[in-house]
């Protein structure tokens, strides 16, 4: 093997005035004839994603649901809006309140109704959402794709769903062109999503804190300390429930979500009424002119407070895979948003006669006879409001793990029929741990809503840059008008993040810890990941070497069928010449299994294997390709075994087949004196059917010329849609016979029964055991990223095996080092 190496890199330092070929030598052309990468799937079938139909009581029992999920953050935020915005100044004029309120209308409409429901929601990859999804959608546009062993012939996927545009966009060339660019992009992804995570952390803290304060300021028993247990006590609850699937959930939290929103917009109505109309006046976009006209730094402070008014809308967007887009939709428009509306302006119409209270305006606006109902209701609804953003990180860690961006995690699919809906262990629990720690450690709402706010405009700001890509790139709209869309929304956005970052040493500096720390864990493990990959790249071992060694690879081939896991998509891995080097045997049937990770949100159980054949069929090596989106998962139900060997037999009878139709073609166009040279050529010994035989005694007789390729040993599979063949040409005993056949060749009838009984003998997954390690001439930051953190993410992650659910007791470590 260190010779064939060492062959390979002094080719490499050659000069490239030559042909590439001329250049790599004789070896190195054999190898790229017989070790292609993998072509076009063995098995084409019908879209299934286009056109799928969702029925009208699907789509509202989805927005039902959703009210328990994803809008629980949105709706219980008019309890501390107010009180956030003039936390310890009070107010003094009631312009002030109608300045706020304005502020808050138009946040609302702009932000989660015009952006997110209008418009950022459709940009979803089939039903999925969050910074990844939008990630996913420009990496096949653009081919940036940070996922190694990609190939063109993962686009004919029917989830693809890539517009065939020739015409390339200059954002999309400058982001193909630039390494820069797509570094910075990754980078941007990586921090929302950190983000995400982070609002995930304070989120449940927020609102737990929130609603055991609110039983606090009813009954003065309830000391600070006491505060803080009871909401431990809430949060562990709350996270002990998320094994249950956000199905269970949403239907146990949507009636009371119902409920609250219903109570919200009855109440504000009720307040609108007997209090002050003149609220209205915020309708007037000048009032928030006039706002900060009169406040000036104070009332740009302010904004700290009013950002709240739209937390958990990026849940939204994030939990879009937990639903649908229509659902949401509905659900915002319909009802969430009207009442929203409808409770803040009750609560500012209070405010105005009674401005005394702001710091608690939604309970001292309740009518006397109802509040202890709402009280109940209003603690109920804080206390499970962070759902929406707890299966919102559940959803962007799994797509950022599947794209290899995160460690790998258990994943659990709680619902049969949503394949979004799932629940990562792990997760969970690091979430709870650290909810824990920032609830007990701040013990106040006012410094955890700074962090807060920080955390919900970050994730913001990183979907209107992706977007703007998005628009231009993918929706093909004009660059002004993405310009347009950046400017608006980029900007509303800068001026709450300027507001909410002026309180970073007030709590403020929580998200951006978790972010850098969940950041640094992304980057290293993607690193990693990638310098692993590239080390298999450069000492990947030839196949035409290997297939010089003969049908028995120089080794004892015993019974049964080893499958050999490799990230590479073609080239033999240096496992498997480590593997043989130190105990000279190996299967009788060997098939280098890739599992990639596309950058698609699934693909179809039939579209799952690409197939292609390494040598002639004597070798019995198979190369084999089995694609995943970012929200598929090895599930233990899956028989990935016996599919697998079934996409093998069904390989052999279409290559069989389509051998077939290509002789029959080819005798069709035959002169007479053409047929009568071949009747006169000796009798082919083994493979009959073989066009690869037929063609190599047609060169040799002269009847075909030497221009025409062959590929040497090399098959590429075939799509199924002509095997329906009425009639077969066979070459036996030195005649051209026509017949007509059903079935298929008898060897390929010979090599599944081949397979078959390999089978039998029994299946050996055969998986490398490496450890990566730092060259020694190394810089210092690559050897602590490599040497250190990597290791020990590796070490807490979950092995290969368990994520492919790979049977333990068929199991084959081979340890290797890996020097970087």
């Amino acid at each position: 093997m260190s010779t064939v190496m060492a062959s390979e890199d002094s080719e490499d330092a050659r000069s490239s005035g030559n042909t590439e070929q001329a250049n790599q030598g004789r070896l190195w052309g054999m190898d790229q004839r017989i070790d292609q990468p993998l072509g076009a799937e063995a098995d084409i079938v019908e879209s299934m994603y286009r056109n799928q139909a969702v029925s009208l009581t699907t789509v509202l029992r989805l927005a039902y649901q959703s009210l328990g999920v994803v809008y629980g953050d949105l709706g219980t935020s008019p309890l501390y809006v107010f009180k956030s915005t003039f936390a310890n100044v009070g107010v003094s004029n009631k312009s002030d309140i109608i300045g706020a309120l304005s502020l808050i209308i138009y946040t609302l409409t702009i932000i989660p109704l015009i952006k997110y429901v209008l418009i950022v929601l459709r940009a979803n990859d089939n039903g999925e959402g969050g910074s990844f999804a939008l990630y996913s959608i420009l990496c096949r546009y653009c081919n940036i794709s940070s996922l190694p062993n990609q190939h063109p012939s993962d686009v004919e996927l029917t989830t693809y769903l890539v517009d065939n545009v020739n015409r390339k966009t200059w954002m999309q060339r400058k982001l193909e062109n630039s390494i820069t660019a797509q570094k910075v992009l990754l980078a941007i992804v990586i921090f929302g999503t950190c983000m995400v995570i982070g609002d995930g952390i304070l989120t449940p803290s927020i609102s737990v804190l929130s609603a055991v304060v609110g039983i606090k300021a009813a009954s003065s028993n309830l000391d600070t300390n006491l505060v803080t247990v009871i909401s431990c006590l809430i949060l562990v609850i709350l996270f002990s429930l998320q094994r249950f699937g956000t199905d269970r959930i949403s239907f146990l939290f949507a009636p009371i979500f119902l409920t609250w929103f219903l109570s919200l917009a009855l109440i504000g109505c009720y307040n609108i009424i007997k209090w002050e109309k003149s609220i209205f006046l915020a309708l007037n976009p000048l009032e928030i002119v006039y706002f900060f006209r009169r406040n000036g730094r104070q009332g740009w402070e302010h904004l700290g407070g009013i950002v709240l008014c739209m937390t958990g809308t990026e849940a939204m967007f994030a939990d879009l895979g937990h639903f649908s887009f229509r659902s949401i939709q509905i659900a915002f428009t319909s009802l969430v948003y009207p009442c929203l509306i409808l409770t803040y302006l009750g609560q500012s119409a209070y405010l105005v006669e009674h401005m005394e209270h702001v710091n608690d305006p939604f309970y001292a606006s309740l009518p006397r006879r109802i509040y202890w109902p709402i009280f109940v209701l209003a603690t109920i609804s804080a206390m499970i409001a962070s759902q929406a953003i707890i299966t919102a990180t559940f959803s962007i860690v799994k797509q950022s793990a599947a794209l290899g961006c995160f460690p790998r995690v258990k994943v659990v699919h709680t619902s049969n029929n949503i394949v979004g809906q799932v629940y990562i262990p792990e997760i969970n629990w690091i979430l709870m741990v650290l909810c824990l720690s920032v609830t007990a450690g701040f013990r106040d709402t006012d410094e955890i809503g700074n962090a807060y706010g920080i955390a919900v405009v970050m994730v913001m700001i990183v979907t209107t840059l992706l977007m703007t890509l998005v628009i231009v790139i993918i929706w093909r709209k004009h660059f002004l008008l993405a310009l347009l869309f950046l400017i608006v929304f980029a900007s509303i956005e800068g001026v709450y993040i300027s507001a909410v970052l002026f309180k970073t040493t007030q709590g403020g500096w929580v998200p951006l810890v978790i972010a850098a720390v969940f950041g640094t864990v992304m980057y290293t493990w993607h690193y990693g990941t990638s310098k692993r990959y590239e080390y298999e790249m450069q000492h990947k071992v030839s196949v035409g070497w290997l297939l010089g060694l003969g049908p028995s690879l120089g080794l004892v081939r015993v019974p049964g069928i080893g499958l050999m896991y490799t990230d590479l998509a073609h080239g033999v891995p240096p496992l498997f010449s480590h593997f043989i080097t130190n105990l000279p045997a190996i299967h009788s049937t060997v098939v280098f299994v890739c599992v990639k990770y596309l950058p698609v949100n699934t693909v179809p159980q039939a579209e799952r294997f690409l197939v292609r054949r390494i040598g002639t069929r004597a070798y019995s090596m198979y190369r084999c390709a089995a694609r995943y989106g970012y929200k598929d998962i090895h599930k233990k139900d899956d028989d990935f075994e016996q599919l697998l060997i079934r996409s093998l037999i069904k390989f052999v009878e279409i290559e069989s087949k389509r051998e077939t139709s290509d002789l029959e073609s080819m005798a069709a166009s035959w002169t007479p004196e053409e047929q009568q040279s071949v009747a006169s050529l000796p009798a082919m010994p083994t493979e009959s059917s073989n066009r690869l035989n037929l063609l190599r005694l047609l060169r040799l007789h002269g009847l075909m010329g030497e221009g025409n390729s062959i590929d040497e040993g090399c098959c590429t599979e075939y799509p199924v849609s002509d095997i329906n063949l009425a009639t077969t040409s066979t070459y036996q005993e030195g005649s051209i016979q026509t017949q007509s056949v059903n079935g298929t060749s008898s060897d390929s009838q010979d090599e599944v029964a081949f397979l078959n009984s390999c089978k039998e003998s029994g299946v050996v997954y055969i998986l490398g055991n490496n450890v990566v390690k730092a060259r020694k001439d190394a810089s210092l930051f690559k050897k602590v990223v490599i040497n250190y953190i990597y290791t020990f993410l590796r070490r807490i992650s979950r092995d290969s095996h368990v994520v492919l659910n790979i049977p333990h007791e068929c199991l084959l470590h081979v340890g290797m080092v890996y020097y970087v």
